[in-house]
């Protein structure tokens, strides 16, 4: 069912990423992992590597999943906003192309969550 808005919404966005002191917003997705039941919300330096990424930032946090301690995140398969993305783990965010509200997701084959089910 579609819905129509009787009025033009018009408001200034309050999460650009003017407002987040040099930091910016990065969501991290990973498939078959349904424990965690949507992407990561991240706030990152966009300064910062990709592997700083990996082992700073999403090794912390995905370690409760029993599959987080298998996961080989830096020779996983890797999107960025939808489209396939192979990371210069050595460069920062910023130059792999990851800005403020990216989304990147991580396919770690044969790792398929909580007893093979996706969980």
């Amino acid at each position: 069912m579609s819905v129509n808005a009787l009025y033009d919404y018009k408001f200034e966005p309050r999460d650009k990423v003017e407002n987040f002191n040099g930091m910016q917003l990065l969501y991290v997705y990973w498939p078959d992992h349904l424990l965690y039941c949507s992407p990561f919300a991240l706030l990152v330096q966009p300064d910062m590597t990709f592997s700083a990424l990996v082992e700073e930032v999403i090794k912390p946090a995905t370690a409760d999943h029993p599959d987080s301690a298998q996961a080989d995140f830096l020779s996983a398969q890797w999107q960025l906003n939808g489209e396939p993305f192979t990371p210069d783990t050595s460069a920062s965010l910023r130059d792999n192309g990851i800005d403020h509200k990216s989304m990147l997701t991580v396919t770690t084959p044969g790792l398929n969550g909580l007893a093979g089910v996706g969980y």
